[in-house]
């Protein structure tokens, strides 16, 4: 069932991505999330993110404006240090209450809390018209890379927000997807250093052995769905794609925070 959802998942939003306002990570985490604890599903849904940003770097990195990269990219990856390490402390903190339902007992965490209403946040932040057309003036580069690199280490969320202080950095397109890129990857390779150290200091648990298995498959899904998508996705009425996409991300982050997954 794992196989069959993230997998599903990765293909659908990593053709999204190429048109659509949805990132990859922020559809992708809550999925892993389903199956794997909140830490793991971050850090699963890091090395998917980055396997596919590295592509996109392959294709395109060479058009990245680095002043930019640089007034973004590095507060972006001091920030994701302090995001990814908070991460690591909320999963650390007691259970707020707990509850049954059905015979099952329900614990809501710090952590659920958090990233249940981070998910449901950055749903409305990518839904509503008014955040879509949401742009930041250029002095305010690194600010925008302070706030998206922490969430990005956080709960994986950064691309709504690197988008939106992206977009008035006065780029042409193929600089603006080359930078956006180039940012995501320098971020996840933080985060992703502070999720593997944690794993070992913080002892998250025992990396169940089936989750490599599933990583590689959603990698590859990825690359399918960006492919896919070029070719396709002009077929389908993104708005309500996005519309339906949304909405599950507010149920599943509504349940998440409530104790339920």
């Amino acid at each position: 069932m794992e196989y069959l959802v993230v997998c599903g998942t990765a293909v659908i939003v990593s053709g999204l991505t190429l048109f659509s306002g949805f990132g990859l990570g922020t559809v992708l985490m809550p999925a892993f999330a389903l199956f794997f604890p909140i830490p793991l599903a971050v850090a699963a849904t890091a090395v998917v993110h980055l396997a596919n940003n590295l592509f996109k770097v392959f294709l395109i990195g060479r058009k990245a404006d680095w002043h930019v990269v640089a007034r973004f990219a590095l507060p972006a990856a001091l920030a994701a240090l302090l995001g990814a390490f908070l991460l690591a402390a909320f999963e650390q903190s007691p259970s707020l209450w707990s509850y049954r339902v059905g015979g099952r007992t329900h614990e809501l965490t710090l952590l659920k809390l958090i990233i249940g209403l981070l998910i449901v946040a950055f749903a409305f932040f990518e839904l509503l018209p008014r955040f879509q057309n949401l742009v930041f003036d250029r002095r305010y580069l690194p600010l925008g890379g302070i706030l998206s690199g922490f969430f990005g280490g956080l709960s994986g969320h950064q691309g709504a927000l690197r988008a939106a202080f992206l977009l008035k950095a006065g780029l042409k397109k193929e600089a603006f997807i080359g930078t956006g890129t180039v940012s995501a990857v320098i971020v996840d390779v933080v985060r992703l250093g502070v999720y593997g150290a944690t794993f070992y200091t913080a002892k998250w648990g025992e990396v169940p052995k089936e989750l490599a298995g599933l990583l590689l498959a959603a990698t590859l899904a990825a690359f399918l769905g960006a492919f896919l998508g070029v070719r396709l996705m002009k077929k389908i009425t993104l708005r309500a794609v996005q519309f339906i996409v949304g909405v599950m991300l507010i149920i599943v982050g509504m349940g998440m925070a409530g104790g339920l997954f």
